[in-house]
This record gives structure tokens, sequence and C-alpha cells, in this order.
């Protein structure tokens, strides 16, 4: 039952943004070239994916204690609203390559912060330690990745991107 949180996931990040514009999907799966730990960052950053959709095949969503069900469910919708707002945001860069429309004058990484806040919320619903782990793992080495996406953005749009840099905060 937990594998039906996915559903809007997927529909979402992948249905909706192919609808929107199918350079986007590519733009989506690009990663920035790594550098020594940050590959060893990027493998556990997809073994955590893999892990995470996998595991929740095998989780139940939990309805008791209802402080915590509900709870998980408000963080879930919130997740789901901003990856909404993140993948039409970033169906539409800016003329210059760099996405700095809608939330994006908020948030450097609205994508990945709503990855977070969905995947919180699949935790708090099923109420599954290990998934939390998962997720956590999920956290910390999508940061690694961003730090090196940040690198080749300064690489690619030089001080264009450090002034968006300095006005745009990396998650809120």
């Amino acid at each position: 039952m937990g594998f039906f949180l996915l559903i809007p996931f997927f529909l979402i990040r992948f249905t909706l943004l192919s609808i929107l514009n199918k350079e986007a999907v590519k733009r989506a799966a690009y990663f920035a070239p790594l550098f020594n730990k940050e590959k060893t960052a990027y493998y556990i950053y997809q073994i955590s994916n893999i892990l995470i959709i996998i595991y929740l095949f095998f989780l139940k969503v939990k309805t008791t204690p209802e402080r915590l069900f509900f709870l998980g469910i408000f963080i879930y919708a919130l997740g789901s609203v901003l990856l909404i707002i993140s993948v039409i945001n970033f169906a539409y860069p800016s003329q210059n390559g760099i996405n700095q429309n809608g939330i994006y004058k908020i948030s450097r990484n609205p994508m990945y912060l709503s990855y977070f806040i969905f995947f919180i919320g699949c935790v708090f619903i099923t109420q599954s330690l290990l998934l939390l782990i998962f997720v956590i793992l999920f956290i910390i080495t999508s940061h690694v990745i961003i730090i090196s996406e940040e690198r080749w953005c300064i690489n690619e749009f030089g001080k264009e991107y450090l002034d968006y840099m300095k006005k745009v905060r990396r998650y809120f």
C-alpha cells in the first residue's frame, strides 16, 4: 500500500514534466561532472533512491496515532504541491538558461527540496524508521550532488550564476 504514495511523485516528476517540455526532461536527467567523493555520493544517492522506491512496496500506511498520520499527510501534500510548482517552473527556464522564474526566485533547488519534504511525509505516513534512514541518506547525498551542480553552473554561467547565488538561497 505504501507504493501508492509514489504514484503522484512519478506522475508529477516525469509525466507532467514531459508534457510541459520534453527538453526539460533531458535537463532534469543531467548530472554535472562529479569528482572524487562526489562519485561515491552519486552512487549512494542512486541506491537510496532505489531503496526508497522498493521499500515503499513493502510498507503499509499507518493511520494511528492519528497525529502522526495527519502530520504525514500534510507534509506529503506540501511536498507534492511544491513538486508541481517546481516542475512547472523548471520546464521553462529563463532565456539565459538559469532557472530564475517563479519558485526559483526563492530557492535554487526547489525540486530537491520538494523531494525531501515529500519523502519525509512518506516516512510519517508509514512510520518506518528504515525508510527514514534511506531518506536521510538520500538528503545527504543530494546535497553533495547539488554542490557539484552549483560548481558546473558557475563554470557554465559565470558571474550571472554567482549573482544568482548571492540573491537566492540554496534551499529556502
